[in-house]
Formats: C-alpha cells, structure tokens, sequence
C-alpha cells in the first residue's frame, strides 16, 4: 500500500511538471493567427472640397481648388468668373476611408479628409458630399459632415504656433455606405484559412487540430493556406462553425531570429536561438587627452612680459579583455546575460551578435534595423 501511494506521488509529480512545460509554451487561438480567406476590408477614396474654413484655406493659385467651387456652383445654377474668386475659406481635399467586411446598405463609416492644397488648416470645416470609389471605379459610400483635426495653427510668420497636423482630419461616421460587397457565407462547401507568418509547421499544426476536432476536413495546401471542407451538419451554420474553428488552440512555429535595433541598441530575440560552443573576448581601448593652460610671469625689474602657455597630457590606457566560453547548449540570453555581467554596453552586444553570426556559430536569423 506504502509503495502503491509512494508510485501515485510521483506520477502526480510527473504529470504536475509535465502541465508546467507545456504551460510554458506560446498558445494561440486560430482566430489570432489566420484568417478566413476572402473576408477583407477595401480602401476607398475621392476627392472633395472643406468650406467654412476661417481664412486658412487655399490661395488663388490652387487652379484645382478654383474650378471645383465653379463647377459646384455651376450645378446649382450659379455662373461666375473663377478667376475672380478668392478661395480663403474653401481648400480642396483627399478623402480616404476603409470599407470594413460585412457592412451594409446605411452602416457608416470613418473617413479621412486630407489637404492637397497650400491652406494652412482646415480646422472647422465642413466636408461636402463626397463620393466614395473602390479600385474598380465603383461607388460604395458618400461622405459629408463636420472635420475635426485635433490640431491647431495660431499666429502668422514667426511668431505662429502649430500643433498635430491641421491639415489633415477626421469625420467620424462621415460616410453612408450606399453599396455592400457580396459576402454571403450561407450554403459553402469549403472555406480557407490564410496564416498571417506562412510556416510550414504552422500549417500543419492547424491542420491536425481541425481534423483532431471535426475529422479528416483539413488540409494544408501551403505555408500560407489551410483548405477546410464544410461538413455537410454545417452548412447551414456555417458562421458558427468559422466561429468553432477561431476558437481552437494551436503553439505557432517560427523561425529562429534575432533583431537588432542599431539606433537605439535594443536586442529582441526568439526563445529558440541556439548557439555553438564560443569563446568571447571583449576589451577595449581608452584614449584620453587633457589641456591645460598655464601663465609664465616675468621676474620683477625684467624686460620679460607674461605669456600663456599649453601644456598637453595623452594618456593610453587599454582595459583588461574579459574572456567568456560558453558550452554549446547556450542561447542568446546566456550569452547577453554573461556579456552584462562583465559590464559590456548594448554597443557592444550588438557587435559581438554580429561577429557570433559572421563565425558560424549563431543558428538564427540576424536582422538588423
């Protein structure tokens, strides 16, 4: 009984260090690392003129600015000589937005309204009704509200201030969806998975989780795609059972990498990164040069004069090279950790990754940015 409670101790231990392990690896949902091929957003955009700007608009010499306030007028009955206007209050503008998937007819939408002209703010002003296209030349949306830039210009020439970007703004829920894109899910047979890091292992991964969860339905055509055949239960719930797949678990592979920011000297890195058996020496040079200026004063009753002399002390000292040897089960971190430890400077780090990887010895991909 004694041995038989003394085995259940230790299996319980095992399995308690095993969850520990596994605990320890990086899950993701599929929903985080795919997505279904086909849901998109698509860009929009037109273009559009600001009223009711407070003299920061553009000048006389924007020609397109000009002829956008004749036409304008032109369809509400108006004729005048454009070249007699002063457009101080009208800046012609950029809108741009996003069409989100699965909008419909009357949804809204954010867009962005930016200066193409020389105003100087479009600060409070008003967006006219503005048609929105896609890349084919169709019409999706139109936008028209009120610009607001979080930005402000105070002052004229020198003495001015400015503050974000006044030229560029925003019109929350600006625009009204006039069009939706086709994208039904109802009655498929087959939908796609697109891996956001195409990875061979990743694929195969997501692949043996569906089909450990649904049956043999997945397949991994590439790095890039998994092709999952909609059971035929599901057909007519094919939202929720997207839904289903998202939300299984799988541990993403990658490749190992470093990346090294010069400017800034941070160091990120995978925890998979491993390193040959290395011996490191690093030591360095100081140089260090001081002046110093000193007054000659003449004897009393002599003809001599006062003059100002330099004195030049170089001193050359050269520090002791600190040497590490580390086994080849060491990574990255053991060989930052020991590098600290000797009082080596992110400089220096960066240089001795750099040499690490020219040796051979660094099993990872160097990227430096």
């Amino acid at each position: 009984m004694k041995k038989f409670i003394s085995l259940l101790t230790i299996l319980t231990c095992l399995l308690t260090f095993t969850g520990t392990v596994f605990a320890d690896s990086a899950t993701s949902r599929i929903k985080d690392i795919a997505k279904v091929q086909g849901v998109r957003s698509n860009q929009l955009t037109g273009y559009g003129i600001v009223v009711g700007l407070n003299g920061t608009g553009d000048s006389n010499k924007m020609t397109q600015t000009m002829q956008s306030i004749g036409n304008m007028l032109r369809n509400y009955g108006v004729v005048i000589d454009i070249n007699g206007l002063k457009p101080k209050n009208i800046a012609s503008v950029i809108v741009t937005a996003t069409l989100p998937p699965f909008v419909r007819d009357g949804d809204t939408i954010d867009v962005t309204v930016s200066s193409i002209g020389d105003a100087k703010s479009i600060q409070g002003g008003t967006l006219l009704q503005t048609p929105l296209q896609a890349g084919n030349g169709n019409i999706y949306a139109v936008a028209q509200g009120a610009v607001s830039t979080g930005g402000f210009t105070a002052g004229q020439g020198g003495n001015g201030a400015t503050k974000n970007f006044p030229t560029v703004g925003l019109c929350p829920n600006g625009a009204i969806v006039e069009r939706s894109v086709e994208d039904d899910l109802g009655n498929m047979s087959s939908i796609s998975l697109s891996l956001r890091n195409p990875d061979f292992t990743t694929a195969t991964r997501i692949e043996r989780t569906i089909n450990r969860q649904y049956g043999s339905i997945a397949r991994a055509a590439n790095p890039g795609r998994v092709d999952i055949t909609v059971p035929g239960y599901q057909r007519n719930n094919v939202v929720s059972f997207i839904a289903g797949i998202e939300d299984l678990y799988v541990t993403p592979d990658g490749i190992a990498k470093v990346v090294v920011n010069e400017r800034t000297g941070t160091i990120v890195m995978g925890g998979n990164v491993a390193v040959d058996s290395i011996a490191i020496t690093q030591g360095g040079l100081n140089i260090k040069v001081q002046r110093s200026e000193d007054v000659s004063q003449p004897n009393p009753m002599s003809m001599g004069t006062t003059m100002v002399t330099r004195n030049d002390n170089v001193e050359v000292s050269e520090d002791t090279a600190n040497s590490i040897v580390l086994p080849s089960t060491a990574n990255v971190n053991d060989i930052v950790g020991a590098l600290n430890a000797v009082g080596a400077t992110p400089r220096d780090i960066i240089s001795i990754l750099q040499s690490i990887k020219a040796a051979g010895a660094l099993h990872a991909d160097l990227e430096i940015i």
